[in-house]
């Protein structure tokens, strides 16, 4: 069982201003690609994993903001994380 649940909300600055939904587009098919369990939301997307792996996809996420050329990436990140497990759907449960 996963360890860790963390929600980032990644926001790269664009060189002309241009805008940046497409890069975040990108950032979010990274973790798609990466096959951790996630779920999109309107401010951040949140993924269950363990948490080494999860900031590992975070550091990719950053990286590759860069490459597409945006000169800096802020990257609010919240991390919840036991030992014991951690899952999206028994956080959420009661409210399903």
């Amino acid at each position: 069982m996963a360890n860790a649940l963390v929600s980032i909300q990644i926001i790269p600055r664009t060189k002309n201003g241009e805008d940046h939904i497409p890069y975040i587009d990108e950032a979010i098919s990274i973790i798609i690609n990466s096959g951790v369990k996630y779920q999109v939301n309107p401010l951040e997307t949140t993924m269950e994993g363990d948490l080494p792996e999860l900031l590992e996809i975070i550091e990719k996420m950053n990286e590759r903001m860069v490459e597409l050329g945006s000169p800096s990436v802020i990257s609010q990140i919240k991390v919840y994380f036991n030992p014991e497990g951690a899952s999206m759907d028994q956080l959420t449960e009661k409210y399903r």
